[in-house]
């Protein structure tokens, strides 16, 4: 099973920035999870939020910021990221339509099959495949609540289920859930498990992969 530390080892760490992505694969996990947003300047940043205000204490929002500003905060760009972490899975969750710019960053960066790109906007993932990324999508909102309506036999064919992965809320952790996913070609990781048993239970479960703000517990659980 693949554990994705969310946002890094965002329990001992300020989420989101390069010491809390080191911490992460130290404690053994197998890939990063993070949030990116858009600077003034077309930077993708990493941040869950859209401003600065709860985890770096200023209250300014980022696309009013150039990067320049952004990055005095702690808060590093995508493309440092994946400089760092060369070969290391890393999932990152669009927060803004900013479909073209992670496409053609991934793509100048060679990391197109590292990086997973998800989003809760289905526009934004169609968006991503019609420009031709070759790395994994994950499902949006709207195709995550088509995969669990229609029946089975609805969704088979390429066109039908666009998607690589799955990534669900624990609500949605049932069997026949993670078996359609996997009749279906789709990779299922939930979010975010922080308890060592509910851990070891997914697993069981046959999930692919798990999010987590707690590597340094989950990591030593799984393995």
């Amino acid at each position: 099973m693949r554990v994705y530390a969310h946002r890094g080892a965002s329990l001992e760490f300020p989420e989101n920035t390069l010491p809390a992505f080191r911490r992460a694969v130290e404690l053994g996990a197998d890939a990063l999870e993070t949030d990116v947003h858009v600077t003034a300047d077309g930077v993708l940043v990493l941040s869950h939020d859209p401003d600065g205000g709860r985890v770096f204490g200023v209250r300014r929002r980022i696309a009013e910021c150039t990067f320049e500003e952004v990055g005095s905060w702690g808060a590093p760009s995508l493309e440092e990221l994946v400089k760092e972490f060369p070969g290391i899975p890393i999932n990152v969750d669009l927060k803004v339509e900013a479909a073209a710019l992670a496409v053609s960053t991934l793509r100048r960066l060679g990391a197109e099959e590292q990086v997973i790109l998800a989003s809760f906007r289905s526009s934004t993932l169609r968006r991503v495949r019609a420009l031709g990324y070759r790395g994994t999508t994950s499902l949006g909102r709207s195709e995550v609540a088509r995969l669990l309506s229609l029946p089975a036999l609805a969704q088979r064919g390429p066109l039908a289920c666009p998607g690589r992965a799955a990534q669900l809320p624990l609500s949605l952790a049932q069997p026949w859930i993670v078996s359609r996913c996997h009749a279906l070609g789709l990779r299922v990781d939930y979010w975010t498990v922080n308890d060592p048993a509910q851990a070891r239970a997914f697993a069981a479960l046959g999930a692919d992969g798990i999010m987590t703000d707690d590597p340094a517990r989950i990591v030593p659980a799984l393995r």
